[in-house]
């Protein structure tokens, strides 16, 4: 069995934070309380807080990008990105990365897309072709 990572952190409403983890990205939630929600975010659990989401800023420098750090995501096979970016971008959904191809003919060649939830925590979404790449070098 694969392990699943479990992580907690805050949102600032959890009724926007549910529409767009279950309706938008099509994650199911799970257990929650008036003041937190368990989404299972592509098998794994987040834990989504009432509180002040932590400070970010845009200092992860990957390829001709400088990404937002702190940032969570999920590596999907290629077909499950693919129809992820294209309803992200039929929802007209504001990307800080759109979805595109990095590495392309190098060791990690992956597709990738950054973008927010209504709190502003950033989530990156890759896509690899062979999961074998993904710590190639």
């Amino acid at each position: 069995m694969q392990s699943r990572f479990h992580l907690a952190y805050h949102v600032r409403d959890l009724e926007t934070t549910r529409a767009f983890y279950s309706d938008l990205l099509g994650c199911r939630e799970g257990r929650s309380t008036a003041t937190w929600v368990d989404i299972d975010f592509f098998g794994h659990q987040l834990s989504l807080h009432l509180g002040e989401p932590f400070a970010i800023c845009n200092t992860g420098k990957v390829g001709e990008h400088l990404v937002p750090m702190p940032h969570l995501g999920v590596i999907l096979p290629m077909a499950e990105w693919q129809q992820l970016a294209q309803r992200l971008q039929a929802a007209a959904l504001d990307f800080v990365i759109a979805p595109c191809m990095r590495f392309v003919g190098e060791p990690g060649e992956q597709a990738t897309m950054f973008f927010r939830d209504p709190s502003g925590n950033p989530i990156e979404i890759k896509g690899f072709r062979n999961f074998e790449s993904i710590y190639e070098k």
